[in-house]
């Protein structure tokens, strides 16, 4: 099947046959330009033509009419008239003057004379009299104060003013105080009793601490007056009205 369809196909132009159709297209164009170029072109006579003339024609307008001046008319002739018309006409009556109207005067009286201001005379103040000299008495001498003792006022003062010191039991507890005993204090084998000194203010409360006596041993004095200044009292009163007061707290630390 393959080479029936080949041999059905035409065969190619070789490159002769090629080459021999491209010089025939050529010498046929350049003939064709040559038979062109040989053909001549008809000539154009052209004859006299006469020339143009142009002329400038106003335009027709429609034609103006023609005025005529008229003559003047001939003047008027005035004759007077004959005597019996002028004795009856009689000449206007001449122009009256114009009316008078009366004018009453009236007597304005001259203004009063002010009289003249009156000033009066100057007020002359009257100098005062001259002070007297005020003779200086002498200094009377000072007499020396007799000797107060002052000191048993300021005692009896500071005394009544001063914070008085008051028991425990006067006073009672809000709060009482719960000391801690110190580990190393009780591996120690340390005791005793602080004595501790507090200033209760009038709300109970313990404003000023500080140790009275020692227990001999520092770590429970410390403690004891640490339990103190945790501790609430109740306010101290005298005939119902609160007063600040300076307490005693024993604080005794015993090993069971």
């Amino acid at each position: 099947m393959t080479n029936l369809q080949r041999q059905d196909l035409p065969e190619p132009l070789s490159p002769a046959v090629k080459r021999t159709i491209l010089a025939v297209v050529i010498l046929l164009h350049a003939g064709g330009a040559w038979a062109l170029a040989r053909v001549e072109p008809a000539r154009l006579v052209v004859g006299d033509v006469a020339p143009m003339e142009v002329r400038m024609v106003a335009p027709e307008g429609p034609a103006q009419p023609e005025i005529e001046t008229a003559e003047p008319p001939p003047p008027v002739e005035l004759t007077p008239p004959p005597p019996e018309l002028a004795a009856i006409v009689e000449p206007p009556p001449p122009d009256l003057p114009p009316p008078e109207f009366p004018v009453a005067k009236i007597d304005i009286p001259p203004p009063p004379e002010l009289p003249e201001p009156v000033i009066p005379p100057p007020v002359v103040k009257p100098k005062p009299p001259e002070p007297r000299p005020v003779q200086k008495a002498a200094p009377r001498p000072a007499t020396p104060a007799a000797p107060v003792d002052s000191q048993p006022q300021q005692a009896a003062a500071a005394a009544s003013t001063a914070p008085r010191t008051v028991q425990v039991s006067q006073l009672g507890w809000l709060v009482a105080p719960s000391p801690v005993y110190p580990s190393r204090s009780r591996r120690a084998g340390e005791q005793g009793t602080a004595m501790v000194r507090a200033f209760v203010d009038i709300a109970g409360r313990p404003s000023q601490v500080s140790l009275q006596a020692s227990s001999g041993h520092a770590a429970l004095d410390e403690a004891a007056v640490s339990a103190v200044r945790a501790a609430q009292f109740r306010a101290y009163a005298e005939g119902g009205r609160a007063q600040p007061v300076w307490v005693h707290v024993p604080i005794k630390f015993t090993l069971q």
